[in-house]
């Protein structure tokens, strides 16, 4: 019998779901937050700082209220699992996006 490797886990794995932004959100529970017509720049872009690497669309992730304020910056999250993490720790995901 072979062993199967352990999934890794993640928050957005975790079933939470997003507000609808008119996008769609997959079976993990992550909303279309990457982009598309709305992300023309760049700009409009950044990553989850608790999932990193994770792509999102800034004005998607405001509609959708993912997003936290911290010591005058402000983080987008990738799915409604990253917010409660953030707050959980807010100066160590802070750091990932240093």
């Amino acid at each position: 019998m072979t062993e199967q490797p352990e999934a890794a886990s993640s928050c957005c794995g975790g079933g939470a779901k997003a507000a609808n932004t008119g996008g769609s959100i997959d079976a993990g529970g992550r909303a279309d937050l990457l982009g598309g017509a709305g992300a023309d720049t760049a700009a409009d872009m950044t990553t989850c700082p608790v999932m990193v690497g994770s792509p999102v669309d800034k004005e998607k992730a405001v509609a959708a209220g993912l997003f936290r304020d911290f010591e005058g910056e402000r983080y987008y999250f990738c799915c409604a699992g990253c917010g409660p993490a953030f707050d959980s720790d807010p100066a160590k995901y802070a750091a990932n996006m240093a």
